[in-house]
């Protein structure tokens, strides 16, 4: 039996029922945990190294790597994507 196909709306959180507001603090979420894998990648660090730089734990930095977003709350991957050199800045839509 083959499903409807649903157009997204954008973002993947609303998509699974999550509220707006909620949504859109985990769309933020795993933009910035994915932006943070892409450097640890792309400078090509082990975990070790990464956790030296981002000032956790290895663990934690296999945790990141592996997606484990709800180990992470925004606060925190705000402050390790800082520590990573990225610039955040929130932009309004109009």
């Amino acid at each position: 039996m083959n499903e409807p196909i649903v157009k997204s709306s954008g973002n993947v959180f609303i998509d699974l029922g999550y509220s707006p507001d909620e949504a859109a603090i985990l769309q933020i979420r795993a933009d910035l945990m994915a932006d943070i894998r892409k450097i640890i990648k792309a400078r090509k660090l082990t975990q070790a190294k990464a956790a030296e730089i981002l000032g956790i734990s290895q663990s934690r930095v296999s945790d990141l790597v592996r997606g484990k977003w709800e180990r992470f709350s925004l606060e925190m991957l705000i402050t390790l994507a800082t520590r990573a050199g990225i610039h955040i800045s929130l932009k309004k839509a109009a």
